[in-house]
């Protein structure tokens, strides 16, 4: 039992299971929403959007994802009015939100790197012929690049789902009770620390293992022969 008497220590890994998926997941479809709409403003023939976009990948992919959470945690309720802030600090999910958000924008920058190489690695053959059947600029992406560059990034982009739930362990240094979290709590009680971070550890792999597996079947379906995830 752990020292509340209602609930076991596996009670405690199970609830930090779910934060640390829900944190993830959250996070994860911000993320390649996100990165899907800055890569591909970053190949656009507009100086300002790619400009912009560009801004973004480098402001949120150079800045530690630690630093990250604690600016938007301790920093940002400090830089709105007294009344917004101290709302922002009173929210009973303050520390998930802010972890969601921290995530979402780190993995979103790097997303986009992902997203824009991958259109760029499409043989310009492809957007000639797009022009040459008359489809505008936006029914180019729509129809052509994107659906094709984004089967060819599917590899990449599934280490950075791993990754986003892998990062999500830093979000216990913003107070949220996440699988890391939750284990260092279980240690911190019953002073069994190779129990509880061999059974934390356990738990990740077998969550990643049937990621990945799925992201591989996904690529499969959805491979075009003769490109990188294709059947040869």
């Amino acid at each position: 039992m752990s020292p509340d008497g209602v609930h076991t220590y596996f009670d405690t890994l199970t609830s930090g299971t779910a934060w640390t998926l829900a944190t993830a997941l959250s996070a994860w479809m911000i993320a390649l929403v996100l990165g899907l709409l800055v890569g591909t403003a970053r190949t656009l023939p507009h100086r300002v959007l790619a400009g912009a976009a560009n801004v973004w990948v480098e402001l949120f992919r150079n800045i530690p994802l630690l630093v990250q959470m604690f600016l938007w945690y301790f920093v940002m309720p400090e830089l709105l009015p007294a009344p917004a802030g101290a709302w922002l600090k009173a929210m009973p999910d303050a520390a998930f939100i802010t972890a969601v958000l921290s995530l979402a924008f780190f993995t979103s920058a790097r997303v986009a790197v992902q997203v824009s190489a991958g259109i760029e690695a499409l043989p310009r053959g492809q957007t000639v012929a797009a022009k040459a059947l008359g489809l505008t600029l936006a029914q180019t992406y729509r129809f052509i690049l994107l659906p094709i560059a984004c089967r060819m990034i599917l590899p990449p982009l599934t280490s950075e789902f791993l990754n986003i739930i892998k990062n999500s362990s830093v979000a216990l240094t913003i107070g949220l009770m996440e699988l890391t979290a939750s284990a260092r709590a279980v240690q911190e009680f019953s002073f069994q620390v190779f129990e509880a971070f061999t059974a934390a550890t356990i738990i990740y792999i077998v969550l990643n293992i049937f990621i990945a597996t799925m992201m591989q079947l996904l690529e499969k379906r959805v491979a075009v022969a003769g490109f990188i995830t294709g059947r040869r």
